[in-house]
C-alpha cells in the first residue's frame, strides 16, 4: 500500500516537472499551489525530485558548451581579422560620400528649385480649377442681383433655387458662399415683402377702379340686352307697341338707367367702342406675381388666407352705402358699380389664378353681400318718395342682376326683391297721382263742360270716351254733362298705368304677370288714392250742394269709362280679358262709394241749410193773431229748395227724391221741434195760427212737386204730424181725437198724447196769464175748465202708454 502511494507521487511530482518546463512562468502559480495542497511533506519530496532535475539540466549544458567551445573561439579569431579590413573600408566610404556630397551640393539646390516651381505650377492649376468652379456661382449671384433690382422677383426666386441646390454646393467649403448662402434666406424674405406690399398696392388700386369695371361691365351687359330686345321686337312685332311714357312727359325708345345716352348717335358711338375687359382696366400681374412667388417660397396657403381676408373687409367696404345714397340716382349707381366691379375682378381671379379664390369662397362672398346688399336697398329705398328715382333703382337693379348672372352669380333674391321695390314705387306713385288728383279736383269748376265748335268737342273725345247720342244730335254750343275734372282724371289714370307699365319692363315676367301687375296696381289708384281724393273733396266745407251734384254726375261718368280703362290695359299687355287668372278693374265700387258719399253729404248740407234758415225763425209766440201771412225766413227756405231741386234735374231720378224727401222731413221734424223746445213755456193761439200758417206753406212747396217722380201726396206726408197737431189745435176738436184715439181710421192718427199736452200745457200757462180776469167770464172759464180736463185726460193716455 505505501509503495502504491509512493509510485502516485512520484508520477505526479514527473507530471508536475513537465509541466513547470513546458509552461509561461505566469501560469506557474496554480500548478505550485496543487503541490502544497497534496499529502503533507510532498513538497519536500517535490523539492527533492527538482533539485535532481535541475542537477540533470546543468550536466547537459556543460556537455553542450564543452561541445561548442572550439568554434566559438575560432570565430573569435576571425572577427578580430575582419575588423581592420572593415575600418579600411569606413575610410573610403566617407571620403567617397564627402567628395559625393560635393557633387551634388549644386544639383540638390537646382533640384530644390525644381520642386517649388512644380509646387507653384500645381497650386495655379489649382487656383485655375476652383476659379471656374467659383466664376458661375459669382455669375448667377450678379445675375439675382441684377433680377431683384429689375423687379423679377419670380426669376431672381428661380436663380436662388439654382444657386442653392447647384451652384453653391460645389464650392461651398469657401467663406463668400456660406456668406451668400446666409443671404439667400433675407433675400427671400425681402422679395416677400416687396411683393406683399405690390399686393397691397394693386389691393387698394382695385379698390378704387371697382366702380369703374362695374361701370364698364354693366354697360356691356346693357348693350347686349339691348341689343337682344330690338331682335325680339324686330321678330315679335307689335308686342308692346305703345310708347312708354316718362313721369315728366318725355318719350324714350330705351330704359333710362344712366348707363347709356337716349340718343341713337351716342348709342353707335358707344357701340363702335372698343369693348373693355376687367384686365384691360386692371393690372392684375402684382396679384399673378405674389402669388407664384410665395407658391416657389412654398407659403402659397399663407398668401391665400391673406388675400381673401383683406378682399372680404374691402366686400364690407364695398357693401357699405353712403348715408345719403338714397337722395339721388347717382349714389345709387356708383354703390352697384362698386359691387359688380368687385364680383367681376373676383371672377377674374377665379378663372385665372386656379385656386387663390375658390366657387365656395366666391360663393360665400356673394351670399354674405346679396343679404347685405338686399337689406341695404330695402331701407334706402324705403326713404324714397321720388318714382323716378324708384324706377331709375329698379333699372340699376335690373341690368346689376343681369350682369352678374352673366359671370355665374345667383341672382333670383335680387329680383325677388323687386317685387317689393315694386310695391315701394307704386305707393310713391300712388303719393304722386294723390297730388295730380287734388290739384285737379283743386282746379275745377265743378260745371258742364262747354263746347263751341266740333274741334273742341273731338278733343274732349279723344281724351275721354264720351258718347250721348242726344247730345250729340244737339247744335254747337253745347254742354257737356261732365265738369273738366273727369277727362283728366281719366288721363291720369292712363299715365299712371304707361308709369306702372315702365316698371315690369325687363323683369322677365310673362304678358299675364304684367298684366296682373298693372290691373293689381290700377286697382290700388282706384280704390285707394282716387277714393281717398274724392272722400275728402266730399268732406271739404267750401264743397256745395252745385258741387256735390256735379261728383255725383263726374262719378257715374268715371264709372262707365272703367270698361275702356280695362280695354286699355289689354291693349297694352296683349292679353285677353277672358284670360282665367285675370284681375277686374275694382274702379265701379270705388265711384259708386264716392257717389254714395256724396249723395249722403248732398242731404246732410240740405239739412245743414234748412237749420240755418230754421235758426232765423223769430216768432212772437204770446200774438194774439197771426200776421196773416207766412214767416219771411219760411218763404227764403222754400225758395232755396227749390232752386236747389232745379240743380238735382241732372242727377239720378232716386238721388233727387230721396234728398227732396229728406229736406221735407227734417223741415217737418227741426218745426215740430221748434213748437215742443223745452225753453219755450207759453204759447198764444194767434201764434198757432202764424204756425199753421207756415206749415201750409211747407205743404203748398210738397204739392207742387219740386222733384219729379213722386207719386200721390207722399211728399206732403212729410208734413202730416205736424199738419194734423195743429188742426187739432186750430178746431179744438178734443172729443173726436179723445174719442177716436187707438182706432186705425182715427182723424189726428199721427197726433202723440204727450206732444198734444206738451203743447196744451204751453197754451194753458199763457191763458193763465193773459187772462187774469177770466174767471169773472163764463166763457174762458168753461175753456179753462176743458183745458183743465182735456190736460187730464192726455195725462192718463200718456201713463197708460208708459205703463
Amino acid at each position: 500500500m505505501a509503495d502504491n502511494e509512493t509510485l502516485e507521487c512520484v508520477t505526479e511530482h514527473e507530471r508536475i516537472l513537465q509541466e513547470i518546463e513546458s509552461t509561461d512562468t505566469a501560469c506557474v502559480g496554480p500548478t505550485l499551489r496543487s503541490i502544497y495542497d497534496d499529502q503533507p511533506n510532498a513538497h519536500k519530496r517535490f523539492m527533492e525530485k527538482l533539485d535532481a532535475r535541475i542537477r540533470n539540466h546543468d550536466r547537459e549544458i556543460e556537455k553542450m558548451c564543452n561541445f561548442h567551445h572550439q568554434g566559438f573561439v575560432d570565430a573569435i579569431t576571425e572577427l578580430l581579422k575582419v575588423r581592420a579590413d572593415a575600418e579600411k573600408l569606413m575610410g573610403q566610404v566617407t571620403d567617397t560620400n564627402r567628395r559625393l556630397q560635393d557633387a551634388g551640393r549644386d544639383v540638390t539646390a537646382q533640384t530644390e528649385e525644381v520642386i517649388r516651381c512644380r509646387i507653384q505650377q500645381r497650386n495655379m492649376a489649382t487656383t485655375v480649377e476652383k476659379l471656374q468652379l467659383c466664376i458661375p456661382v459669382l455669375e448667377m449671384y450678379s445675375k439675382l442681383k441684377e433680377q431683384l433690382h429689375s423687379k423679377r422677383y419670380y426669376a431672381a426666386l428661380k436663380t436662388m433655387e439654382q444657386l442653392e441646390k447647384v451652384y453653391i454646393p460645389r464650392v461651398s467649403q469657401y467663406r463668400f458662399c456660406q456668406i451668400m448662402a446666409e443671404n439667400l434666406p433675407r433675400l427671400r424674405e425681402e422679395i416677400k415683402e416687396i411683393s406683399m406690399s405690390d399686393l397691397k398696392d394693386f389691393l387698394e388700386s382695385i379698390r378704387k377702379h371697382s366702380d369703374k369695371v362695374g361701370e364698364t361691365a354693366m354697360r356691356q351687359a346693357q348693350q347686349h340686352r339691348t341689343f337682344n330686345s330690338a331682335v325680339a321686337k324686330q321678330v315679335h312685332t307689335g308686342h308692346y307697341s305703345k310708347p312708354v311714357y316718362s313721369l315728366s312727359g318725355r318719350t324714350h325708345t330705351h330704359i333710362s338707367n344712366g348707363l347709356l345716352t337716349h340718343d341713337d348717335a351716342g348709342d353707335e358711338e358707344e357701340a363702335d367702342e372698343e369693348v373693355l375687359t376687367a384686365q384691360d382696366l386692371v393690372d392684375f400681374s402684382p396679384v399673378y406675381r405674389c402669388l407664384h412667388i410665395y407658391t416657389v417660397l412654398g407659403d402659397r396657403e399663407t398668401f391665400e388666407n391673406y388675400y381673401r381676408k383683406q378682399r372680404k373687409k374691402q366686400a364690407r367696404l364695398v357693401l357699405q352705402p353712403q348715408a345719403n345714397m338714397h337722395e339721388t340716382v347717382e349714389g345709387y349707381r356708383r354703390y352697384f358699380n362698386q359691387i359688380v366691379g368687385f364680383f367681376v375682378v373676383e371672377d377674374h381671379i377665379l378663372h385665372a389664378t386656379r385656386g387663390l379664390v375658390t366657387r365656395a369662397f366666391t360663393d360665400e362672398l356673394w351670399n354674405m353681400a346679396l343679404s347685405k346688399i338686399i337689406a341695404v336697398l330695402r331701407t334706402h329705398s324705403s326713404y324714397c318718395d321720388d318714382p323716378d328715382l324708384v324706377l331709375e333703382l329698379k333699372n340699376l337693379i335690373v341690368i346689376c342682376a343681369d350682369t352678374l348672372q352673366g359671370y355665374g352669380f345667383p341672382v333670383n333674391r335680387l329680383f325677388d326683391l323687386l317685387f317689393e321695390v315694386r310695391d315701394q314705387y307704386n305707393e310713391t306713385l300712388l303719393k304722386k297721382w294723390a297730388v295730380v288728383f287734388r290739384e285737379i279736383f283743386e282746379s275745377d269748376n265743378y260745371s258742364p263742360i262747354p263746347v263751341e265748335t266740333e274741334e273742341e268737342y273731338k278733343l274732349v273725345t279723344s281724351r275721354f270716351p264720351f258718347h250721348d247720342p242726344e247730345i250729340e244730335k244737339q247744335d254747337f254750343p253745347k254742354k257737356l254733362p261732365m265738369s273738366q275734372s273727369v277727362p283728366q282724371i281719366y288721363t291720369q289714370v292712363k299715365e299712371f298705368i304707361y308709369a306702372s307699365l315702365k316698371f315690369s319692363e325687363s323683369l322677365h315676367r310673362s304678358s299675364t304677370e304684367i298684366d296682373d301687375m298693372l290691373r293689381k296696381s290700377t286697382n290700388l289708384l282706384l280704390t285707394r288714392t282716387l277714393s281717398s281724393c274724392l272722400q275728402n273733396l266730399i268732406k271739404k266745407p267750401h264743397i256745395g250742394l252745385t258741387e256735390l251734384v256735379q261728383i255725383i254726375i263726374n262719378t257715374t261718368h268715371l264709372e262707365q269709362a272703367c270698361k275702356y280703362l280695362e280695354e286699355f290695359i289689354t291693349n297694352i299687355t296683349n292679353v285677353s280679358p277672358e284670360t282665367v287668372h285675370t284681375t277686374r278693374l275694382y274702379g265701379l265700387s270705388t265711384f259708386k262709394d264716392a257717389r254714395h258719399a256724396a249723395e249722403g253729404e248732398i242731404y246732410t248740407k240740405l239739412n245743414q241749410k234748412i237749420d240755418e234758415f230754421i235758426q232765423l225763425a223769430d216768432y212772437e209766440w204770446s200774438m194774439a193773431e197771426s200776421d196773416g201771412r207766412a214767416s219771411g225766413y219760411l218763404m227764403d227756405l222754400i225758395n232755396f229748395l227749390r232752386s236747389t231741386f232745379q240743380v238735382f234735374t241732372h242727377l239720378p231720378g232716386k238721388v233727387a227724391q230721396t234728398a227732396c224727401m229728406s229736406a221735407c222731413k227734417h223741415l217737418s221734424t227741426s218745426l215740430m221741434q221748434m213748437l215742443l223746445d223745452t225753453e219755450l213755456k207759453q204759447i198764444s193761439m194767434g201764434a198757432i195760427q202764424q204756425f199753421n200758417l207756415d206749415v201750409m206753406q211747407c205743404e203748398l212747396f210738397a204739392s207742387s212737386e219740386p222733384v219729379p217722380g213722386f207719386q200721390g201726396d207722399t211728399l206732403q206726408l212729410a208734413f202730416i204730424d205736424l199738419r194734423q197737431l195743429l188742426d187739432l189745435f186750430m178746431v179744438w176738436d178734443w172729443s173726436t181725437y179723445l174719442a177716436d184715439y187707438g182706432q186705425p181710421n182715427s182723424k189726428y192718427l199721427r197726433v202723440n198724447p204727450a206732444t198734444a199736452l206738451a203743447l196744451l200745457e204751453k197754451m194753458k200757462d199763457t191763458n193763465k196769464k193773459n187772462n187774469i180776469f177770466s174767471q169773472f167770464r163764463k166763457n174762458d172759464r168753461d175753456k179753462q175748465k176743458l183745458i183743465e180736463t182735456v190736460v187730464k185726460q192726455l195725462r192718463s193716455l200718456v201713463n197708460g202708454m208708459s205703463s
